[in-house]
């Protein structure tokens, strides 16, 4: 009876996968079709798909009105920054909370992690005025700064369920041997735990790149995110539906790419520790 149900069951599953699948990623493919109709043709009602007018013009009128480069290397920078930034500090407070906790352990990963739970909005102003006193309005570094805070707990969080996987005797035998605290995270440590921290640094990298709250309030035009250059496509006249999806279609495009060639390191990170 289990042969008989076996392949049933596998053929059900596959079905639901792809079904989940295709739901998750129909919004995105509708914005890609859209981006390639002329404004008519992207608000007609009912959508036109097939009988829709094909264009081009979209993403020459985008790439016209807007300094894409620009935009697109402030989000590299932004984003890499950020997310290295929040490993050299989360690398070795995973490393204290993992094989040299406390009482206080859990209790400060808790509160850590709350901190996201916050609405970023509670602390916008004062966040802002902050970073106005300081000078970091529309810079790259006030970017960095802000979005590895933000993201700093998930980091922590991260590469602490890692490192929790690897034996600690590992570390002592390290330490017999005479390395001391930076030779044996990074010689030792970092080594084995590549995969997850390879995996930490792509989800965050993919979070610093689309978030749009911070980089919208604490940017105008110099520090300007991909993000940024999407907003900048609603006009006051309205919003024009096809050039708004060309110019969101090249701004997850590079992400979308590094996320398909990085996928079965992420998935290698992810699971890391799962088996033994």
């Amino acid at each position: 009876m289990a042969r008989a149900t076996s392949p049933r069951r596998k053929t059900l599953t596959t079905i639901a996968a792809w079904s989940v699948a295709l739901i998750i990623f129909f919004p995105v493919l509708w914005m890609i079709l859209t981006s390639f109709k002329t404004e008519a043709s992207a608000v007609a009602s009912p959508p036109e798909l097939l009988g829709a007018d094909w264009t081009l013009e979209n993403y020459a009128d985008v790439w016209s009105r807007s300094d894409y480069p620009r935009f697109f290397w402030n989000s590299v920078v932004i984003s890499l920054g950020s997310t290295l930034l929040g490993l050299a500090i989360a690398i070795p407070a995973a490393w204290a909370m993992a094989f040299v906790p406390g009482r206080r352990t859990k209790d400060l990963l808790m509160w850590m992690l709350s901190t996201k739970m916050m609405p970023a909005v509670a602390v916008m102003i004062p966040l802002y005025l902050l970073f106005l006193q300081l000078g970091l309005i529309d810079t790259r570094i006030g970017l960095v700064l802000a979005l590895m805070l933000m993201n700093l707990p998930i980091i922590v969080w991260m590469l602490y369920t890692y490192f929790k996987e690897i034996p600690g005797e590992i570390l002592e035998a390290a330490r017999m041997d005479g390395a001391g605290l930076i030779k044996e995270i990074l010689y030792v440590l970092t080594p084995i735990a590549l995969p997850g921290i390879a995996s930490t640094l792509l989800l965050n990298v993919i979070l610093a790149w689309n978030e749009a709250f911070w980089t919208i309030v604490l940017t105008t035009t110099k520090a300007a995110p991909l993000s940024a250059f999407i907003a900048s496509f609603s006009a006051p006249q309205g919003l024009f539906y096809a050039k708004l999806s060309a110019a969101s279609t090249m701004a997850i495009a590079p992400i979308l790419i590094l996320g398909w060639f990085s996928q079965k390191q992420l998935v290698r990170g992810l699971t890391f520790g799962a088996v033994k």
